[in-house]
């Protein structure tokens, strides 16, 4: 277990990190991994476990700062994409029928995406109290998302956003020319794929909806700092629209209530966990309901059972596996979180004890693995999943549960 929060830990430090710029903007690239593109969820996971020490390192709190205004400028670039590239060379989904750009690596719209850098700012801000970071840039990218996600509120039921990869992979696939299947708007934000790169089956995805409320409240925090006042209202106001658009439609079940994980609005829902974060297992983790919500507690029993579909078992191991991935793959991601959302020591302890035992010998966490069968795994570098792996082991050695 030392040994794997060893080689995890420090993954994407070691592994993924390219500087530039210049002290008053530095400038941070993070690859995914064996992926040559960075995208704004992953990078924003991937550095979350170091940022509780930017107050002590200055060339951590440089680096943090150099991902901050990297993730401006994508946004700026181009709102509607989720992974980008260091440079405007062509790259590998240049051929995808929407309104690609140099730079971009893949234009999935993704929500969490924005959330995720807005998650990152508020934290920084939180824990760094600096506004460095928050230049005219990042005020211009934070407009910029606001507005984005209005849009994709689709109130007037319109969007720019269109998708379709020629050739592409059924799970590339957006119904209806590439706008997603007909909902009824309620406030909440519009998706076209899931935080897997999966393409979503209906646009309103609940966990990342919950968790964009989340971001949204922490980073208009950041925005009021640095004299935005408007911008921190209205994102305010869009926070408390989505959350009512989830209370009104995104519940299901009548002696058991619990959140569903898409839907629609007109009533149709997708009941169903996926190892990917946002998902509902990680809602307290990502600050959006507390652990002791009763709506919460009852969709983690769900979730954590063979009720949800994507829930597997082995002789090895039992976890939430994801529809990327197919049948019959735990993803170390779901069980690192499942171990950070828990209350109980000794389920803390179990999923410790999991991730011990089934990294096939590597000492790193991989995307996926076969719960009997450890050794088949997928993504020998996948450098989120090793750092929330780290972040995990790290809370649960200093809670005393793995002596």
């Amino acid at each position: 277990m030392r040994r794997l929060f060893e080689n995890a830990f420090p993954n994407t430090l070691d592994t993924t990190i390219v500087t530039g710029g210049s002290d008053a903007r530095p400038d941070t690239f993070v690859l995914t991994g064996d992926i040559p593109a960075m995208w704004l969820r992953d990078s924003t996971s991937q550095v979350w476990p170091y940022l509780s020490s930017v107050t002590k390192d200055p060339e951590l709190d440089r680096l943090v700062r150099g991902i901050i205004h990297r993730q401006s400028d994508q946004i700026l670039l181009d709102p509607y994409a989720n992974a980008f590239l260091p440079n405007e060379e062509p790259g590998e989904w240049a051929g995808d029928e929407t309104d690609m750009r140099p730079g971009v690596h893949e234009r999935k719209w993704e929500p969490d995406s924005i959330s995720s850098f807005f998650r990152l700012s508020a934290a920084y801000w939180r824990i760094a109290g600096s506004t460095r970071p928050f230049d005219d840039q990042w005020r211009s990218a934070f407009s910029v998302a606001l507005g984005t996600l209005r849009t994709e509120q689709r109130r007037d039921r319109q969007t720019p956003y269109r998708f379709h990869r020629p050739n592409g992979d059924p799970t590339d696939f957006v119904a209806d020319n590439g706008r997603g299947l007909p909902t009824r708007p309620n406030g909440m934000v519009h998706g076209a794929f899931r935080p897997s790169d999966d393409a979503s089956q209906l646009s309103l995805n609940v966990p990342v909806n919950l968790a964009l409320a989340a971001s949204l409240e922490a980073a208009s925090h950041v925005a009021a700092a640095i004299g935005a006042s408007g911008e921190a209202a209205e994102a305010l106001t869009l926070a408390g629209e989505i959350r009512s658009g989830v209370a009104a439609d995104g519940v299901a079940g009548e002696t058991e209530r619990i959140w569903a994980y898409e839907i629609d609005g007109l009533g149709n829902r997708v009941m169903m966990d996926d190892a990917n974060v946002p998902s509902l297992l990680s809602l307290p983790y990502l600050g959006a309901c507390a652990a002791d919500n009763p709506v919460y507690r009852a969709t983690r029993r769900w979730i954590l059972s063979n009720r949800n579909p994507w829930w597997f078992e082995g002789s090895a191991a039992r976890g939430i596996g994801s529809p990327h991935t197919g049948p019959s793959r735990v993803w170390p991601i779901a069980v690192a979180m499942q171990g950070l959302t828990a209350t109980s020591a000794d389920e803390r302890r179990d999923c410790a004890k999991m991730l011990a035992t089934t990294h096939a010998g590597t000492y790193l966490a991989h995307e996926s693995f076969d719960p009997s069968h450890p050794a088949t795994f997928t993504r020998p570098w996948f450098a989120w999943a090793n750092s929330l792996v780290g972040e995990f082991l790290e809370k649960a050695a200093l809670e005393g549960l793995l002596e």
